[in-house]
């Protein structure tokens, strides 16, 4: 169990932390750069950034649209995950050596490598607004029940999550594949323009 006031202040610090690798590390790069990819199977910059930028436009949306429906108008003091919740969050969660702990694939709607109409020239730049909406999401969370609030994922609109688990679980997703970017961008064999 964790309080809803520390869940928020814990998404608000990785949205925050997203935000300034993005502005530091990744909005000056060139298209070579972005383009980049150390292998053949793996993701370029701007793949990981298109990939983060389709979760956001769907769940942004319905983040917003639970938040606006809801009678749940008074945030309860604590947050219990649902296990199917936990589950989610916990599978996207990096481990302590911010390592990815266990891989997926990205379903087709959401992988650019198999959709190249997801890409963009200004992906990162889209990145980092969305990241400043996600930071309005949680002020609007914040007057709402967490855990009465329920939404439906990306692969299935019958299952829903507590808002609570799925901004976790939307958050982690987030940091997971800046992480990813870095990765990219740390390679020895990545280009200094």
């Amino acid at each position: 169990m964790i309080t809803s006031i520390d869940l928020l202040k814990e998404v608000r610090a990785i949205t925050e932390e997203n935000l300034k690798l993005v502005r530091g590390k990744f909005s000056k790069l060139s298209a070579k750069q972005l383009q980049w990819r150390p292998n053949e199977s793996s993701w370029n910059i701007q793949e990981v950034f298109a990939h983060l930028n389709q979760y956001a436009n769907y769940y942004h949306n319905v983040f917003r649209k639970g938040i606006e429906k809801t009678r749940f108008t008074t945030n309860k003091e604590n947050f219990v995950s649902s296990p199917l919740g936990r589950s989610a969050w916990k599978s996207m969660k990096l481990g302590r050596a911010q390592n990815v702990k266990r891989k997926f694939k990205a379903p087709k709607a959401y992988n650019p490598r198999m959709d190249e109409s997801l890409l963009s020239e200004d992906d990162v730049a889209l990145f980092e607004t969305n990241q400043v909406e996600l930071k309005e999401i949680f002020e609007l969370a914040s007057q709402v029940n967490l855990r009465r609030v329920k939404v439906p994922i990306s692969i299935s609109k019958i299952v829903r999550l507590r808002l609570g688990d799925a901004l976790l679980f939307v958050v982690y997703h987030n940091e997971r594949h800046v992480q990813q970017a870095l990765n990219v961008m740390n390679h020895p064999a990545f280009p200094k323009k």
